[in-house]
C-alpha cells in the first residue's frame, strides 16, 4: 500500500501517518495559533503555543508549508492558550515542531 503521494516536486501523506497532536488552529475574528492540542471542558487548549502573526505575499499554504520563511512572523506565547471549540473555524494536523 503507497503511503504517499506527490504532485510537482511535494509529497503529501495522510496526517495520522505523521502527524502527532500539534495543529494550526485558525479561530473567528482571524486569529491562528498553533500547539499541541488538548481538548478538555468545552475547550481546545494548546501546549508550545505559537501565534501566527503576519505573512506576507506567500498564502495560507506558504505558511504552513514553511514557517521559517522571512515573510512569516511567528511568535512563541508565554503560556498555553485556550480557545472555547465553537470558535474553533478549522485546524490543519502539522509536524511535532512546526513554528517553533
Amino acid at each position: 500500500m503507497k503511503n504517499s503521494i506527490t504532485i510537482d516536486g511535494v509529497e503529501y501523506r495522510p496526517a495520522s501517518l505523521t502527524m502527532g497532536k500539534r495543529a494550526v488552529v485558525v479561530v473567528d475574528r482571524g486569529w491562528i495559533f498553533a500547539g499541541d492540542v488538548e481538548e478538555k471542558d468545552g475547550k481546545i487548549i494548546l501546549r508550545r503555543a505559537v501565534w501566527v502573526f503576519r505573512w506576507e505575499s506567500v498564502g495560507f499554504d506558504g505558511v504552513l508549508a514553511n514557517p521559517k520563511d522571512k515573510r512569516v512572523t511567528i511568535k512563541q506565547l508565554p503560556t498555553d492558550v485556550e480557545i472555547p471549540s465553537g470558535s474553533e473555524i478549522f485546524r490543519c494536523p502539522v509536524e511535532a515542531s512546526w513554528g517553533l
